[in-house]
């Protein structure tokens, strides 16, 4: 088993803390018991506080950890939660950073030896300022909550901040959003270091959502994105922000001031693939998140993803998994949601399903 260690941070928000502990902890064993099957725990989980004090969160909670960072056993994954948002701070100065950093720098330098020691850290909202602070995002990408963004890049301005992300994935170290990518962090590092389907079972057992919102889409992609190519850099992030609209090679090269040409030459140098194809991959991982929250038809998510010819679409995606969207859907899709108006099966039993996504 992995050994997570999830902190407890004075003033931090408590559910950034718990519910990452609830994941893991769950993971592998919830979905079993539920369904008669022996448990088959993944992650170790421990809670650790600096000193092994009782962390204050928001003056109503305490959270009392499981240990000291002290005497804390090398975690092969650290969770830092939110370090909270005092609102009288960020009134009277806006930098609510300098009051999260002050309540907890004894944090710092810990992140910072257990990362030279090969744990991956993950942080999350305000939180990711720590892991800012203790040198470990220089030259990474990396994102937080919106509103402190530019508070952020002033404080940090060699960290690539990309706050329209949700989650950020550079290899040893994550970051998420807002109070509510917490979940979406922790099922992320479920799938990074177990499996897609023992996260797909976690979410479905804490009756949670997969993780949300295209850029995630993306981190189970061979989609090469550390390279020293800025003009191609911006052309990626212009794809993954326009992947819905026809691509045509030439615009793209003029807006990043190359021909049609170089810029082609360039992009597979960078990224190893064609223009083109990237933009596939894009589309078609955002298909299969979309397929999977089965919220859609087939053809509203080829629709939606940048393809009216569903024929094209089917085939193109049949050729990226090896299965139709169809059978992807019944693979991977959420549980079915009962739903007003949908049929009682015979006998009056409890209500059936309906499933006219087909």
């Amino acid at each position: 088993m992995l050994h997570v260690a999830v902190l407890f941070l004075d003033g931090g928000c408590a559910s950034t803390a718990l519910l990452p502990m609830e994941v893991f902890r769950s993971a592998g064993v919830l979905w079993n018991l539920l369904n008669n099957q022996a448990p088959d725990a993944r992650f170790r989980v421990t809670t650790a506080s600096a000193g092994g004090e009782p962390a204050v969160t928001d003056r109503l909670v305490s959270l009392t950890p499981a240990c000291a960072l002290e005497t804390l056993e090398r975690p092969d994954i650290v969770f830092v939660p939110a370090g909270g948002l005092p609102l009288e701070t960020l009134m009277r100065t806006g930098y609510a950073i300098d009051a999260v950093m002050e309540r907890n720098a004894r944090v710092v330098p810990w992140l910072r030896r257990w990362a030279a020691q090969g744990s991956k850290i993950a942080g999350v909202c305000s939180g990711v300022a720590l892991l800012a602070e203790a040198g470990l995002l220089e030259g990474k990408r990396a994102t937080t909550h919106w509103a402190l963004a530019d508070i952020y890049r002033r404080r940090f301005p060699n960290v690539d901040w990309q706050p329209e992300y949700l989650i950020t994935d550079a290899g040893d170290v994550f970051c998420g959003g807002g109070i509510n990518s917490a979940a979406d962090l922790s099922l992320y590092l479920v799938e990074r270091f177990g499996s897609r389907d023992l996260a797909l079972e976690c979410a479905k057992a804490l009756l949670i959502e997969m993780p949300r919102t295209w850029q995630v889409a993306f981190a189970d992609m061979a989609l090469r994105t550390s390279h020293n190519d800025e003009s191609i850099r911006l052309a990626q992030d212009w794809l993954h922000r326009h992947y819905q609209r026809p691509v045509s090679v030439d615009a793209i090269a003029a807006r990043v001031g190359m021909s049609p040409r170089n810029f082609v030459r360039r992009f597979k140098d960078a990224t190893g693939q064609t223009p083109l194809s990237y933009i596939h991959c894009i589309r078609v991982a955002l298909a299969k998140r979309l397929l999977e929250d089965g919220g859609q038809t087939v053809q509203e998510v080829g629709q939606t993803v940048g393809y009216e010819d569903q024929a094209f679409f089917r085939g193109l995606f049949k050729r990226h998994t090896g299965i139709c969207p169809t059978e992807y859907r019944t693979r991977f899709g959420t549980l079915p949601i009962t739903r007003p108006g949908d049929r009682p099966v015979s006998g009056g039993g409890p209500l059936k399903p309906v499933d006219a996504r087909r």
